[in-house]
């Protein structure tokens, strides 16, 4: 079924392929440089909804609908459903995919979370478990900032190093039974709690990128390569501050990441003209870049091999207003081009 690689990785024997892909997103992320990008750009934040979490919730249920039309997929044929959100006891998930009566296993890994659902959707895929799964995530500006930070109506001034919450879903659809795709997945290597004792709530890139430093470093230990074995190296929502952290710390093991990095959070937004400070951020963030920019590169031969490292910064509202550090995670996913 698959093999077990140094510490925390698996490779698999069976390479889930990722069927189809679908991102739904709100008007900012649709103004940003990745706009024409996405499959659908919301004009109305609310999605007609009656409040920013019902809001959410409409994004996930039309990012699924995509991504099974665009498989070619039904309902019924779906194993499970491994899919998350920010927001407390996952309400964004599981208010919005009641209707696709699938199997849902929820999960939480803040902006980690599409790494993790990729990770375990292809997990079940390799080993037999089943044939096709969605793995889902999203966030929402409005939601995320009433849940850990403050309410908007509040107006308080953001600092530089804050990132902006990306309002937007993103899911894929894995088969096992597949030879054509967008790509396949080869591989993962899961991250575990890193916490060097940041406790700013409007700077996760500086809590998150000692994860994803950690977690790139177990990839390259477990495969025994080094990091030019990767077209693309990529990080979820580090931001600007998150990125040079994580280049310094790649810098001080010998390795130079400059020219092989790209940080979604990054790419999502135009600082200059969209005043997003540090980037993009959000279970969205990663989740949507993937399905509209990253994985038509691994397509079309473009990238052949990319490390998509969503990175994820777990503190709650209780645990920050108690005092507490902010520990991250990061979870690796290797997704490679399917040749002719």
């Amino acid at each position: 079924m698959g093999e077990m690689k140094g510490k925390a990785s698996l490779e698999f024997e069976h390479p889930p392929v990722i069927v189809s892909a679908a991102s739904v997103v709100g008007k900012k992320e649709g103004e940003g440089p990745l706009g024409p990008l996405f499959d659908q750009v919301e004009q109305d934040d609310m999605c007609g909804k009656d409040n920013w979490e019902q809001a959410e919730s409409a994004l996930q249920k039309q990012a699924a609908d995509k991504a099974i039309e665009k498989g070619g997929l039904r309902k019924t044929d779906l194993r499970y459903l491994f899919a998350g959100d920010l927001l407390g006891q996952l309400i964004a998930t599981s208010f919005g995919t009641v209707d696709l009566e699938v199997p849902l296993f929820g999960l939480y890994g803040a902006c980690s979370t599409m790494g993790e659902a990729l990770s375990l959707g292809a997990m079940a895929v390799n080993a037999g478990y089943a044939n096709q799964v969605l793995a889902m995530a999203s966030s929402h500006f409005a939601t995320a900032e009433k849940e850990f930070r403050f309410p908007l109506a509040y107006g308080n001034q953001r600092p530089m190093s804050a990132t902006w919450t990306v309002t937007g879903a993103g899911c894929v659809a894995l088969a096992g039974d597949r030879k054509e795709g967008l790509a396949k997945i080869t591989g993962i290597t899961t991250g575990r709690m890193v916490d060097m004792g940041t406790k700013d709530s409007m700077n996760m890139g500086a809590a998150m990128a000692p994860a994803a430093f950690h977690t790139i470093e177990q990839n390259l230990e477990d495969f025994q390569v080094n990091e030019t074995w990767y077209d693309k190296i990529i990080t979820g929502d580090l931001g600007e501050i998150g990125r040079t952290i994580l280049l310094d710390f790649m810098k001080n093991k010998g390795r130079d990441l400059s020219e092989l990095h790209m940080d979604c959070g990054m790419e999502i937004y135009d600082k200059e003209q969209q005043d997003t400070h540090a980037g993009g951020s959000g279970c969205g963030c990663s989740a949507v870049t993937l399905c509209s920019y990253i994985l038509p590169k691994i397509q079309d031969g473009t990238w052949k091999r990319v490390l998509f490292v969503p990175t994820g910064a777990l503190l709650s509202n209780i645990s920050f207003n108690e005092g507490q550090s902010i520990p991250g995670i990061a979870h690796a996913v290797v997704i490679e081009h399917i040749d002719g």
